[in-house]
């Protein structure tokens, strides 16, 4: 018997029993779609983030001070770098721009008639806007009372601030202090990764006058306004080199920073790429996680198709026994169920595959992230239909071709 022969004979005999081969064929395709809807969303999720990550600066190198078993960023990081560590930082060869930034504890903004409650707001320095977009005016001046806010700050209030608007910013301690907003920005520089992605409304002071902040510099031994993050902006041409340039001089005992640092704390210097790896990894193993359980379906699957062929192999038992009568050998009878099992396993991953596809899509749109197809899982999940067929089907087979010829044309 050739293989095109048992081809034909297998697709004759599923024929044969449609709904019963629909119905096996069905766990099969719950499996397959939903791998394929899982590594679609993942690989759709990774993408969105890391593009949006790489698109921001990544020229930019970021300072932070947190737990040594702690990666990444910290939400609420160690203020250590003094003046001092900001002026040693720019000395270094291809750095453009240093931006400290700090938090300052409050408890309400207020304009006219209107207060908003808030918790604290940003200080920085006016080199923190050197590559922002302003809707309108522009960055504050150090030295100056004045303010710059975000989109979603300015329309906080009625009739949305704009340039020129008096701001009372209400301390914890009670104390209140008028500044003028010197502008409205659309996106601005110094601030963590993630800072850029979101909404929430943000207000900008300038270092001086507001850090309140001091400590003693361990180098010069005079007070000085420490902060818990700096952003170093560097050459894009040498941001490696200033990256390696900057962790030396941190490790260093010329750094206030190396000293002020806590125990079990670690002074971190990372760029966007460090991040972006790190995202990478962390969406990978969740895919792989979310996917695996999904696997279970074709487990379930596979037990389905070993199920129904065990079933044929019963049913087809004078068959069996007329074929080997007429001279069909163990290996041929074994070939024809292992075909009949395949074919089951192929037309579920062929019907899963767009059906997954599918509900990747409308996960992407629920998620609203753009469609990232991952060619990679699609050949693995047609690969693991044709191998859950196989593997379904060796035991029902070989139980065929173990079938006495004898005792198969006396059974009823």
């Amino acid at each position: 018997m050739d293989a095109l022969e048992a081809l034909r004979m297998s697709v004759r005999s599923l024929r044969a029993h449609k709904l019963r081969a629909a119905l096996t064929v069905l766990g099969i395709v719950i499996g397959i779609a939903a791998v394929v809807t899982f590594a679609t969303f993942g690989a759709s999720l990774k993408a969105d983030v890391v593009s949006e990550i790489e698109g921001s600066s990544a020229n930019e190198i970021y300072l932070v001070a947190t737990a040594e078993d702690e990666e990444g960023f910290a939400d609420a990081p160690q203020p250590v770098f003094t003046a001092h560590d900001l002026d040693e930082l720019r000395r270094i060869e291809g750095v453009r721009r240093v931006v400290p930034r700090g938090i300052l504890q409050i408890s309400a903004l207020g304009h006219g008639n209107r207060t908003v409650a808030r918790r604290q707001v940003t200080v920085t320095t006016p080199a923190a806007f050197a590559a922002a977009t302003f809707e309108e005016g522009r960055a504050f001046e150090s030295g100056a009372r004045e303010a710059v806010l975000n989109r979603a700050a300015a329309r906080a209030f009625p009739g949305n601030l704009s340039a020129g608007d008096r701001l009372t910013v209400t301390r914890r301690s009670g104390d209140r202090e008028n500044v003028t907003v010197a502008g409205v920005v659309n996106g601005t520089g110094g601030q963590l990764p993630f800072s850029a992605f979101s909404d929430q409304p943000r207000v900008f002071l300038p270092a001086d006058p507001f850090s309140r902040t001091v400590v003693e510099s361990p180098t010069v031994g005079v007070r000085q306004p420490v902060y818990p993050q700096v952003t170093v902006v560097a050459d894009p041409r040498r941001t490696s080199a200033v990256k390696a340039d900057v962790r030396s001089y941190l490790a260093s005992q010329r750094s206030d920073a190396a000293r002020l640092v806590p125990d079990n704390y670690a002074v971190r210097a990372q760029t966007n790429a460090d991040l972006v790896d790190r995202i990478e990894r962390i969406v990978t193993r969740l895919t792989r996680f979310v996917t695996g359980i999904a696997v279970i379906a074709l487990v379930v699957g596979a037990v389905g198709i070993a199920n129904i062929m065990l079933v044929s192999v019963t049913e087809r038992t004078r068959e069996i026994g007329i074929m080997k009568a007429v001279g069909a050998r163990n290996r041929e009878v074994m070939q024809l169920f292992l075909v009949e099992s395949v074919l089951l396993g192929a037309f579920g991953a062929l019907v899963g595959l767009p059906l997954g596809v599918a509900g990747g899509w409308v996960a992407t749109r629920y998620a609203e992230i753009p469609l990232t197809l991952a060619p990679g899982w699609f050949a693995v999940a047609v690969g693991v239909g044709v191998f859950v067929g196989v593997v379904a089907g060796l035991y029902p087979a070989w139980r065929a071709a173990r079938v006495d010829p004898i005792d198969a044309l006396r059974y009823e």
